[in-house]
């Protein structure tokens, strides 16, 4: 439950993302290895056609595809050296 409730909180903070994102991607303080495994997740979200609910099922199949987008910010920022999350107050 502690971490439903955390990945709501990072709905409202999806405004810091692309700051952090653009830091954490040319930041020379995050491993190049990091960076990869990143932006390979990224990648794989948007590339791979599988979708637990059909977007068809409209507000449902939206809210699924924000929740998966959530699931990969979270884990990129878990990856993230903590001056780089600290600095963005993503911890």
């Amino acid at each position: 439950m502690k971490k439903f409730f955390k990945r709501i909180r990072l709905v409202f903070k999806v405004k810091k993302f692309f700051p952090f994102l653009i830091e954490f991607f040319t930041s020379g303080i995050v491993p190049v290895r990091q960076k990869i495994i990143s932006a390979s997740l990224i990648i794989g979200y948007f590339l791979l056609p599988f979708d637990i609910i059909p977007d068809f099922f409209t507000l449902i199949g939206i809210v699924d595809d924000v929740g998966v987008l959530l699931i990969v910010f979270q884990q990129i920022i878990k990856m993230a050296p903590k001056e780089l999350r600290e600095k963005h107050n993503l911890e």
